[in-house]
């Protein structure tokens, strides 16, 4: 006795949406973009201890016209930020972003002139990894969480007009610059004679 005689007979309904998300979740290509420590934990996701090819996506492109998904793993300096936007650009659509670390999200512990402080500074970002560095079954975890979002990602005008409403909630945002502060960032400099700065 075959499955096919344990299925209903009938019609199965859906919508297009619900059918293309299904595709493209189960089809993405990563483009590799390991530029620091974090690039360690996303190579170990490939290996058979963590079998990301669970998710049809053991094939890292080296090209970005044949790849959809940008994991952004590690700081990235000002000097690399230009070649991050035009790989991000020369993907094929639609494209998603992952930002995987603290730096690759906001700068990390990277407060400077040379560190872009988050990079979605230049590419829009679909999923923030956080973690320094994040391990690997947290890059799996944001890969099934961006699954859900392909999954019931909108179609034509539907999705143009979720594009804009996602643009609107981010310009709304106040901007991390105006935030207060979550800690103290200079340490004192003086402190009472013969007791340690450490104590």
């Amino acid at each position: 006795m075959g499955l096919e005689e344990k299925l209903p007979a009938g019609f199965a309904l859906t919508t297009l949406e619900a059918v293309v998300g299904y595709m493209r979740k189960a089809s993405i290509w990563p483009a590799t973009f390991g530029l620091a420590c974090c690039a360690i934990e996303m190579m170990a996701v490939g290996t058979p201890d963590y079998d990301i090819a669970r998710f049809g996506m053991e094939r890292f492109s080296a090209t970005p016209r044949q790849a959809d998904l940008m994991i952004v793993a590690g700081r990235v300096s000002q000097k690399m930020a230009p070649i991050v936007r035009q790989v991000y650009d020369q993907m094929a659509n639609p494209k998603w972003v992952i930002a995987m670390g603290v730096c690759a999200s906001s700068g990390g512990m990277f407060n400077n002139y040379a560190v872009v402080q988050g990079v979605d500074h230049i590419v829009p970002v679909d999923i923030y990894l956080p973690g320094c560095p994040p391990r690997p079954e947290m890059l799996l975890n944001a890969i099934i969480t961006l699954h859900d979002k392909i999954q019931h990602a909108k179609l034509g005008v539907n999705r143009i007009e979720a594009a804009r409403a996602a643009e609107a909630a981010a310009l709304a945002a106040t901007p991390t610059s105006l935030m207060a502060p979550t800690h103290e960032h200079h340490a004192p400099l003086s402190a009472t004679p013969g007791r340690s700065l450490l104590a």
